[in-house]
């Protein structure tokens, strides 16, 4: 069998009591959810399902085709618009989630010949983002700028360090003002992954990079 190896694959990771089942959620379920990433509650806020309903009602359940093409409405560039003044920048860009704002971000900012330094906590969608930029990607250790240091000495080309702001796993944060400091002195850039730090962290919530101790020129997703 052409791929009879998957079957052997499975059974391996069925053994080391890899295999993951899914457990769908009823409606009505009451939300006492200590696994949710919804940190503020604003899946069920009352205000956020109907501004849903209403844009689904108005727009229609799809964007009709891709952001280039026909996909891109009122709604995206508002919103757009709306969160580079909450967050302080020029300009903000929307992706359908967290995981492409990644691949996005980290690709775009890491051409042929950037050495890429990741943390070695970093959440999976900056791990692939690493891998499929064409740059050449180095592990530091975890939360450790001076690892990042070390990392960036002696390259002479574009590099880059990328870094989640909270780290989604064990929650401990980065040392971003050190971090920040450690890629100006290499002239290196920062990629900032603020996914668990907007709308938690910072002056009103405006995510870790507005913190008194962390400001630096960032790309966030």
């Amino acid at each position: 069998m052409a791929f009879g190896w998957i079957d052997e694959q499975a059974e391996l990771r069925r053994r080391a009591g890899l295999v993951r089942t899914l457990r769908p959620r009823a409606a009505g379920t009451p939300p006492l959810d200590l696994a949710s990433n919804d940190y503020l509650g604003l899946a069920r806020h009352p205000e956020v399902t109907e501004g849903a309903a209403r844009a689904a009602r108005t727009w229609g359940g799809g964007s009709t085709g891709s952001r280039l093409v026909t996909g891109t409405t009122e709604l995206h560039t508002e919103l757009e618009r709306e969160l580079a003044g909450f967050c302080g920048f020029e300009a903000a860009l929307v992706l359908s989630s967290g995981y492409a704002a990644n691949l996005a971000a980290v690709t775009a900012l890491a051409p042929h010949g950037t050495r890429i330094v990741s943390d070695a906590g970093n959440h999976a969608s900056l791990i692939d983002g690493c891998r499929l930029a064409r740059g050449t990607a180095q592990v530091a250790a975890h939360a450790d700028p001076d690892a990042v240091r070390k990392a960036l000495d002696g390259h002479d080309g574009p590099a880059v360090a990328v870094s989640d702001t909270v780290f989604s796993v064990d929650g401990d944060a980065a040392l971003l003002a050190r971090l920040a400091e450690a890629c100006r002195a290499y002239g290196a850039g920062l990629v900032l992954d603020d996914a668990h730090g907007l709308g938690v962290l910072g002056d009103g919530g405006r995510g870790a990079r507005t913190r008194p101790d962390s400001r630096a020129p960032t790309t966030s997703s």
